[in-house]
């Protein structure tokens, strides 16, 4: 059983825990998931669906993390 998956995290290849969820990657990111859209394999990911979706070996990820300013 794998340990560790690549990923493609904003375009740049980065090892994962195998059996990882967008969330789980989010909270490893120490970002706030409200504040955040992920897209995979170029596919918007629901918010509603963070923690069902696991990543694969070879996913293409892109956050966007939103900034408030005033």
């Amino acid at each position: 059983m794998q340990t560790k998956i690549d990923i493609t995290l904003n375009g740049d290849e980065r090892p994962i825990p195998a059996g990882q969820s967008v969330a789980g990657l989010i909270e490893s990111l120490g970002l706030d998931r409200r504040k955040v859209a992920v897209e995979r394999n170029r596919e918007i990911v629901p918010r509603s669906q963070y923690d069902a979706t696991m990543l694969l070996p070879r996913d293409q990820i892109e956050i966007v993390h939103f900034i408030g300013g005033g």
